[in-house]
């Protein structure tokens, strides 16, 4: 799997974690999905994502978005 590819998954998975941590647990952790959303925005415009670095350190080979 690639590095672009598992940081969409993994984003992916966080989105809906936090989606069910706001419905079961507390409203206040739509501050959590407001990080997500903003470090995919931050990412997006600076190619720097920590989760990319993370998955490169695993051993994920190197995509196009994030080199």
């Amino acid at each position: 799997m690639s590095i672009d590819r598992a940081v969409l998954v993994f984003a992916g998975c966080m989105v809906l974690l936090s989606a069910a941590l706001v419905y079961f647990v507390s409203p206040w952790f739509l501050l959590f999905t407001t990080f997500i959303g903003v470090n995919m925005i931050q990412s997006a415009f600076t190619g720097f994502c920590p989760a990319a670095l993370l998955f490169k350190g695993l051993g994920c080979r190197v995509g196009e978005a994030f080199r």
